[in-house]
C-alpha cells in the first residue's frame, strides 16, 4: 500500500473548503494551531486535543550509538523529543475498515 503525505497546505485547503473562510485565514488559523502547540511545549506543557491523542515532550539522555556499517562510535547528546499517544476514539477510528 502506497501512502501519501499531507502537508501543510493540503491542511490549510481543508479548512478553506470545509469552514468557507478565506485561505490566507484558513493558513493563519493552522499556523496559530502550530504554534500555540510549540509554545506548550516550551512551557513543559502536554497538548491534548479531544478525540485525536496527547502530544508530550520526553527528554532522552545522551548515549553512545554506533554506524552499523562502519562501527564507528558516536555520542548522541540529550535532546527533547517529541511523542503522541493516540486516543481510543482515534485508534477505533483508523482501524475501521
Amino acid at each position: 500500500m502506497l501512502y501519501k503525505n499531507v502537508n501543510r497546505k493540503e491542511l490549510a485547503n481543508k479548512i478553506y473548503r470545509n469552514v468557507g473562510f478565506s485561505r490566507v485565514i484558513s493558513e493563519n488559523i493552522l499556523n496559530d494551531i502550530f504554534y500555540t502547540i510549540i509554545l506548550s511545549f516550551k512551557e513543559n506543557k502536554k497538548v491534548k486535543i479531544s478525540s485525536f491523542g496527547t502530544f508530550s515532550k520526553k527528554r532522552k539522555n545522551s548515549r553512545i550509538a554506533r554506524n552499523p556499517k562502519t562501527k564507528e562510535k558516536k555520542i548522541i547528546t540529550s535532546r527533547n523529543v517529541v511523542t503522541f499517544k493516540a486516543s481510543n476514539f482515534f485508534k477505533n477510528e483508523i482501524n475501521l475498515k
